[in-house]
């Protein structure tokens, strides 16, 4: 018997069809001898629709209750599928944010998870009472509920398995698992058994949209299993424990798992394409101490999110040019924050360009190989493909190119790096 957390997002919950399905993919998980917890998202769209009203009410709405309004969206789906289960004949109830409660900061809107009470839950599944438990939201210090920010369930998911000391959390999305890269690009890119922490977090924070960036460096934090899974399997398939998802587990666990297999690790395990970065370069930066402070600073009091950031060398020790990359919804704010503090910056002129794709090579196997930088440069030197910029860390290379090549980028480097099914 193992203690799971199940999480299904807002597509599975989208009615009541869908979250009657969903009633007995659970209640199946539980007849297999497993004490479960379910976490749910609202119905698809509810959240944009709640965040509208709240903007339509006031363009300078207080945070605070605009959490009161978008979090109702994940009430309402965990009361109905507690309903179903116990039509079906399943102890269920639902536990919101407070009632657990789900402890965070006060950052209204974008709040993190501080603790979770676990033992009252804990008692009513080892009753045999199934969990349901809204995600994206939680409790604030002055006991106001709070929302975690867009993708939020996913954390909650992976806060309420380690919590409650889970065996494992799946979690059910529109993929059946995580693939070497995007299928609708490449044919032929496989699905993978397993892939550790550090490659999903990177490949989560550099184009892949299976997983929310913040649940999976929870989940390395914690050291929570996580598996994905497709929310569309047929109501009578097998239990999760035997469907071929993806598994996200920690280096250590995945070298007992291919201990004694006759073969080295793959050394790449995905490629990843994102084009909501722009870029940013200031030319004739003055060349001294703290002349970078005065750029990222200001941007970083915005809230704004810097990536790869190349310095070039200086000419004659006077100036040099910065170039980097923001989201592309913050660039218009970008450009404005850099105007205003263009004094204190000294550069003499600002360009952008929005339309760039971030194309990156992820793979723990990069530690122990080299010329993986290399193959990414040739191929796509060989097709004609200019770089414009590069970074990297210890399990990943990434560069910038025209967003136009992004699919032709990302069929090229799945053949260089061996990653196509045969």
């Amino acid at each position: 018997m193992a203690r799971i957390v199940m999480k299904f997002g807002g597509t599975s919950m989208a009615g009541t069809e869908r979250i009657r399905r969903v009633a007995k993919i659970v209640q199946r998980q539980q007849a297999a001898g497993h004490e479960v917890a379910v976490v749910v998202s609202a119905m698809a769209g509810e959240t944009d629709r709640l965040v509208n009203f709240s903007r339509e009410a006031s363009a300078l709405y207080d945070p605070a209750e605009y959490d009161v309004v978008v979090a109702s969206g994940e009430q309402v789906t965990s009361g109905l599928l507690a309903m179903h289960l116990q039509a079906l004949g399943s102890k269920a109830r639902s536990w919101l944010g407070w009632q657990l409660p789900v402890r965070t900061d006060d950052a209204h809107g974008s709040a993190r998870i501080e603790a979770i009470d676990s033992d009252a839950v804990i008692a009513s599944m080892q009753a045999g009472e199934i969990a349901v438990i809204p995600g994206f939201q939680g409790i604030s210090p002055q006991g106001r509920i709070t929302t975690l920010g867009r993708g939020g369930s996913d954390t909650s998911a992976v806060a309420v398995a380690a919590a409650v000391k889970a065996d494992r959390c799946d979690i059910y999305t529109d993929v059946d698992g995580v693939y070497t890269t995007d299928p609708r690009i490449v044919a032929k890119a496989r699905k993978l058994k397993n892939v550790t922490y550090e490659e999903m977090l990177e490949l989560a924070s550099v184009g892949s949209k299976v997983l929310q960036t913040r649940s999976v460096s929870l989940a390395m934090k914690e050291k929570v299993r996580v598996q994905v899974l497709s929310s569309f399997i047929d109501e009578d398939a097998p239990a999760a424990d035997t469907l071929p998802g993806t598994m996200i587990v920690s280096d250590e666990e995945l070298a007992k798992i291919q201990e004694g297999l006759d073969m080295e690790r793959q050394l790449i395990t995905g490629i990843a394409a994102d084009k909501n970065d722009a870029k940013v370069i200031l030319t004739a930066v003055p060349d001294r101490p703290g002349a970078v402070a005065t750029i990222f600073g200001p941007l970083a009091a915005a809230n704004i999110n810097v990536d790869m950031i190349i310095q070039n060398v200086g000419r004659a020790d006077t100036d040099t040019d910065v170039t980097f990359t923001v989201p592309q919804a913050d660039l218009e704010r970008t450009k404005a924050v850099l105007d205003e503090n263009r004094p204190s910056i000294g550069y003499e002129k600002l360009s952008t360009d929005p339309k760039i794709s971030k194309i990156s090579v992820v793979g723990v196997g990069m530690r122990s190989h080299a010329g993986v930088a290399a193959t990414m440069f040739k191929a796509l030197a060989d097709r004609g493909i200019n770089i414009q910029a590069i970074s990297t860390s210890e399990i990943k290379v990434s560069v910038l190119i025209d967003s136009d090549e992004t699919e032709l980028a990302v069929r090229l480097l799945h053949t260089a790096y061996g990653l196509d099914a045969a």
